[in-house]
């Protein structure tokens, strides 16, 4: 890599990364659903730097989603803070726990790296038909969205059943459709504005370096 492509990688991971937090810290990262929900799109920036710069610096991006998410609830705590953030106590102790870090940290990290594979995988099938080649960023976005839901509520059922019930005040038992009623309301229409932000921005990226390469 020569120094030119470094100052342009540098640049290009310095803009994603202030977008991230700059979502993550405004009302801008979060868009109002018609059923009073919010789907959140601060995941976005990671899927197309995944999809643009590659897994390894997808994973980056991703790693510095899980920070601004664990700078954000440790300074704005709310119910389900503990979830991300070792330092905010579970309910009804008086410490936190260290897997937070794991729900924070690895589920951004891979939604830098899947969209990257999910999107070479149908630009493969383009080479069979031109269709695939129109969805490849449309399916990477829902897949990244995807892999964000499915992992943090997967996690959050397996490590922190019980507190998760503590605050829903409800009990153990129904925590699993709790969870899978958050993937499908939340989760889904969280995927499909993944999916259509992301190919309208590498459309408009591919565009940008297709003219350049010609200058």
């Amino acid at each position: 890599m020569n120094d030119s492509s470094r100052v342009r990688d540098f640049a290009i991971i310095s803009m994603f990364a202030s977008i991230i937090f700059v979502m993550t810290f405004s009302p801008i990262g979060f868009i109002p659903l018609p059923w009073g929900m919010n789907a959140t799109i601060i995941h976005v920036p990671v899927i197309i730097g995944s999809i643009v710069m590659g897994p390894r610096k997808g994973a980056f991006l991703g790693f510095l989603f899980g920070l601004a998410s664990l700078i954000r609830a440790t300074t704005t705590p709310n119910l389900l803070s503990f979830v991300f953030s070792p330092l905010i106590p579970l309910p009804g102790t008086g410490g936190g726990s260290p897997w937070a870090l794991l729900i924070c940290f690895g589920p951004r990290i891979l939604v830098g790296m899947v969209p990257y594979y999910v999107d070479r995988f149908f630009k493969r099938m383009a080479a069979m038909s031109a269709k695939w080649h129109m969805a490849s960023t449309f399916a990477a976005g829902m897949a990244g969205g995807m892999t964000n839901t499915l992992l943090v509520m997967g996690l959050i059922f397996l490590i922190f059943k019980d507190a998760y019930a503590s605050v829903s005040g409800t009990s153990s038992d129904l925590v699993l459709g709790m969870i899978m009623a958050v993937v499908f309301a939340h989760g889904i229409p969280e995927a499909l504005v993944a999916g259509v932000f992301t190919s309208a921005v590498c459309r408009i990226l591919d565009s940008f370096m297709k003219r350049d390469s010609r200058v």
